[in-house]
């Protein structure tokens, strides 16, 4: 029983590393496509995003079986629901890759973004595809320590998305107001990307530890607030 026990919490690991790999690659291919107006790589996303979704609904399977047929207790019961939260975690950087996708599908041919803030969502979503990165080997390996690195990119995230409305907020603004919506979405789905991939990290910390990070100071995902396009 134990043996068959391991072996089943060993597939949806490897499960729940699949999909953050498959999320961060999403982001990279949305992001080329953001960047250049690329109408195949945002189809690539949007039509490659139900893979994420077929594993979504395999991993919570797996997951409520191994609660419902191994009755998991102490550790064991740990593990099954944090691999619960980080499917929706995960699922969820999926959906914001997607997002991104499907807003540069809505305006081409035409360039979403303005030459001004293309660096900025440029390194945005370097950093987006780094955490993607950096949360699949967290899953992979349990590390704790290289799961509370993932809070050091946040940052970097936030800290780009306080900068980009510098540039929303300037006097010289000259792209109108759609733009500036487009640019304010986009902002978020990167933003929420990145806290979702440190909520994986909170997640794993715990599996190991049985101790959240910061229990008394809440992430940005496990905030209830949605906005346009990204529930």
């Amino acid at each position: 029983m134990r043996v068959a026990y391991n072996d089943k919490m060993t597939e949806l690991a490897d499960l729940l590393g699949e999909m953050a790999g498959l999320a961060g690659l999403a982001m990279e291919k949305a992001t080329q496509a953001l960047l250049q107006a690329d109408l195949t790589l945002a189809e690539e996303v949007i039509s490659e995003h139900d893979r994420i979704g077929e594993l979504s609904v395999i991993a919570e399977e797996r997951a409520f079986a191994l609660l419902a047929l191994q009755a998991p207790v102490a550790g064991d019961l740990r593990s099954v629901v944090s691999g619960i939260q980080m499917v929706a975690d995960i699922d969820r950087m999926g959906a914001l890759a997607l997002h991104v996708a499907k807003i540069c599908r809505r305006r081409h041919p035409n360039h979403v973004l303005p030459e001004e803030v293309n660096g900025y969502f440029s390194e945005m979503g370097r950093i987006a595809v780094s955490i993607g990165a950096a949360a699949k080997l967290v899953l992979e390996t349990r590390d704790p320590e290289r799961a509370a690195r993932l809070r050091e990119e946040d940052e970097a995230m936030d800290d780009l998305h306080r900068h980009l409305f510098t540039v929303l907020m300037d006097r010289e603004w000259k792209h109108g107001v759609a733009a500036a919506v487009d640019i304010t979405l986009l902002g978020r789905f990167y933003e929420r990307f990145a806290d979702h991939a440190v909520e994986v990290g909170r997640r794993v910390i715990f599996l190991v530890t049985g101790k959240l990070p910061d229990d008394d100071v809440p992430t940005e995902a496990d905030q209830l607030t949605t906005y346009p396009d990204e529930s």
